[in-house]
This record gives C-alpha cells, sequence and structure tokens, in this order.
C-alpha cells in the first residue's frame, strides 16, 4: 500500500499511535467508565498522561466526557459511536496478542 500524505493508515496513526491510546479504548470497549477507573486499570500511566490521552481522543470525536457537579467532582468517559468503531482492531490485537503469548 502507498502512503502518501491522505493515507488514511498514517491518520489512523496520528490518532492511535501515541503511548497508552489503544489501552485507553481497550478499557472504554467495556462501557463508561470515570477518570478514577482508568488510572488504576492503566497501571504505570501518570495523570497527566491520561488526561493528555482522554483530551486529544475527545478532539478527535472518539471519547465523550460528562462531568458531574460532585465534590469533589465526578468525571466519565465513553466511546463515540465513531470510536466504537476501533471494537474490531482491540479484538484483532487481542487475537495477535495471544498468539504471541502462544509462541513465548
Amino acid at each position: 500500500m502507498d502512503c502518501t500524505s491522505n493515507c488514511p493508515v498514517a491518520r489512523a496513526h496520528e490518532v492511535l499511535g501515541g503511548k497508552w491510546t489503544t489501552l485507553v479504548f481497550r478499557d472504554l470497549m467495556g462501557g463508561t467508565r470515570r477518570y478514577s477507573e482508568l488510572m488504576r486499570s492503566l497501571d504505570g500511566i501518570s495523570p497527566r498522561m491520561l488526561a493528555e490521552r482522554l483530551k486529544m481522543l475527545e478532539a478527535e470525536g472518539l471519547v465523550t466526557r460528562t462531568v458531574f457537579p460532585t465534590v469533589p467532582p465526578t468525571t466519565e468517559y465513553a466511546l463515540t459511536d465513531l470510536g466504537r468503531e476501533m471494537g474490531p482492531v482491540i479484538e484483532a490485537m487481542a487475537g495477535f496478542g495471544a498468539a504471541l503469548q502462544a509462541r513465548a
């Protein structure tokens, strides 16, 4: 596949290529998650990195953010319809990862 400046693979990589991004998708595939739930699930991610990834995914229209006026504020994240289209990609990655683990 020839990848020019209009390459859809390159565009997808712009969004998905960042560290932690696919793992954020993996967690959100299970449904709406609170920020604190994502922090616990993504062992090793810094709060700043998680906030950055979520903000970028929201700007791309892949994630929605809902803030509830509680003390302290509760923030929930969910995939949009477009974000849920990543489901087959995450499933394929899981299958490939399982195959790699089986070889080890």
